[in-house]
């Protein structure tokens, strides 16, 4: 054979081995969870335009995952939490329907099925617990309903986490919350107003730090919510436009939330797109993924 037909040889034989790699299909990164649980927040609800509220895709569940998944392509988004959930409905059900009767029981379904593929848990809940402690049924009234409520909300936080902490596994990383304080703007209706946002600001540290303790018993850091809006802060104020000069803490959830808008979207307690992406940067950072 001549030079020349043995270097045509090796071109095509270059060629169709060329081909036959190209024709194999790139193998799919394996598959990995990222498990948001919770209440609406998890659901990434606000209000539409007719002022009802509705689950959207711009929650902080969905803004974790965006920020994960670049560097974790075969990452998988499973969202169960329910609008409207308790610590108590979590646990028995009653609001949403799940396999298994409640959203707890689903979740631990999840992880034990996806065992080993879970990369990230995140969690929600309690703020709907006292949520009968209206703010216009007076400070008396506030306080002994706290009071009343807090303490079973903790000791089913306690049973959720030991559930999801059993179900998932040590090396699962679980994330809790923290939360805002929708009532603060209560501050905006005069002196009364201005007592309540106190009142409860105070309530809700409590609560908050009883919740975190709680998330710690389970080995699962707390992501900031109430430090990141500067729930504690009556000082430092701030020009909010419609509404003049506020505290800084009412006037964040003014600018983060629904609550301080006009009907028909508002007040609604939801965070906005601004606001879920707060809350989003406080979970990547409690979970050492910023």
């Amino acid at each position: 054979m001549g030079r020349a037909h043995i270097a045509l040889a090796v071109v095509l034989a270059l060629a169709v081995t060329a081909c036959s790699a190209s024709a194999v299909p790139a193998k799919a990164p394996p598959a990995s969870y990222y498990l948001a649980l919770g209440d609406s927040l998890s659901q990434g609800v606000q209000p539409d335009a007719a002022g009802t509220s509705v689950e959207t895709r711009q929650g902080y569940a969905n803004q974790v995952y965006a920020a994960v998944l670049p560097d974790h392509p075969g990452l998988r988004l499973v969202k169960l939490g329910c609008p409207g959930e308790t610590t108590s409905t979590m646990i028995h059900g009653g609001i949403c329907r799940y396999r298994g009767g409640s959203q707890l029981a689903a979740a631990a379904a999840f992880l034990r099925a996806h065992r080993g593929h879970v990369f990230l848990v995140t969690i929600d809940i309690g703020a709907n617990d006292p949520e009968d402690c209206g703010v216009k049924s007076g400070l008396s009234r506030i306080t002994d309903c706290y009071v009343t409520d807090i303490p079973g909300a903790v000791s089913n936080l306690g049973t959720i986490m030991s559930t999801l902490r059993t179900a998932a596994g040590a090396g699962v990383r679980i994330v809790g919350m923290s939360y805002y304080l929708p009532a603060l703007a209560e501050w905006r209706d005069g002196f009364g107003g201005e007592e309540i946002a106190r009142l409860i600001a105070r309530l809700a540290t409590s609560y908050n730090e009883l919740l975190d303790q709680v998330y710690g018993q389970y080995h699962a850091p707390v992501a900031n919510v109430f430090g990141a809006f500067d729930t504690s802060n009556f000082g430092d104020p701030m020009t909010v436009p419609g509404f003049g000069t506020l505290p800084r803490n009412v006037a964040l959830i003014c600018r983060w939330t629904w609550e301080c808008a006009p009907p028909p979207r508002g007040p609604n307690q939801h965070a906005n797109q601004a606001g879920y992406r707060v809350i989003a940067r406080a979970f990547l950072g409690a979970a050492g993924l910023s």
